[in-house]
């Protein structure tokens, strides 16, 4: 399988972590998050990943070269603008259309600041036997910005901000309100899918308009593993004692 990193974030929640290096390279007990990240991934069979980059770029190729790249191909994508998600990967959809006889079989899309034991072999299975688009994980937990699901799983819209703003793309009762975990397993013809313009945009702006159109976007249910957003620096310190505790790679 392959995989994309999104490491290309100015880590602002992270410093003073982040004033001197990328967020991909802050350290928990030693191993960096990119490290942690990539482990984790190889541990599900992906060879082949792709990184974004912008903020302290070229100390993450450095980085990678140094470590012979982990024992894989793994492929930088330089954002000179920060493109967020969305624009991201549409970045990046070469990769996983360079091979035709690649184009059916999923591909994750993993931030490199999460940190997380949730069973990515068990997540494709689900994917692969609901015949999604994509696969998002999620959480029954408090968050700012909620994703509204049906009782299929199958996503009908977002809540957000202070005033839990809803937006709604399909008519669906009862919802249920979850948290976004930052892992994604993806169908290539998702990326022939995204109209939007060149430039930056968050990838759930596809998401909800393909999901508008009855397309399969669901979600798995993660409840049940330990998992851990490294976006703020006292999040750093715990997940050191996290990682040792639940034995990831």
């Amino acid at each position: 399988m392959k995989a994309m990193i999104l490491a290309a974030g100015l880590g602002t929640r992270l410093r003073p972590l982040t004033d001197d290096r990328p967020k991909a390279l802050v350290e928990i007990g030693g191993r960096t998050l990119l490290d942690i990240t990539l482990s984790r991934l190889r541990a599900f069979g992906v060879r082949e990943a792709i990184v974004n980059v912008h903020h302290f770029a070229d100390m993450v190729v450095d980085y990678l070269k140094k470590n012979d790249h982990f024992g894989m191909r793994l492929e930088i994508s330089r954002e000179e603008v920060l493109l967020d998600t969305g624009g991201g990967l549409k970045k990046a959809a070469w990769f996983f259309l360079e091979d035709p006889s690649q184009l059916a079989e999923p591909f994750f899309l993993h931030n490199v600041d999460v940190v997380s034991a949730i069973d990515l072999q068990r997540m494709v299975e689900f994917h692969q036997e609901r015949q999604a688009l994509a696969t998002l994980a999620v959480q029954d937990r408090e968050t700012s910005r909620y994703l509204l699901f049906d009782e299929q799983l199958r996503l009908c819209g977002r809540r957000s901000g202070h005033e839990q703003k809803t937006e709604s793309v399909r008519n669906s009762q009862p919802v249920e309100a979850l948290a976004f975990a930052g892992i994604h397993v993806i169908s290539p013809r998702l990326l022939t899918m995204m109209t939007e313009e060149e430039g930056a945009f968050s990838i759930i702006t596809p998401y909800l308009r393909l999901a508008a159109l009855g397309e399969r976007i669901v979600a798995f249910r993660a409840d049940e593993y330990y998992w851990r957003d490294l976006g703020k620096a006292e999040n750093v310190a715990q997940a050191a004692q996290d990682l040792k505790r639940q034995g990831l790679p």
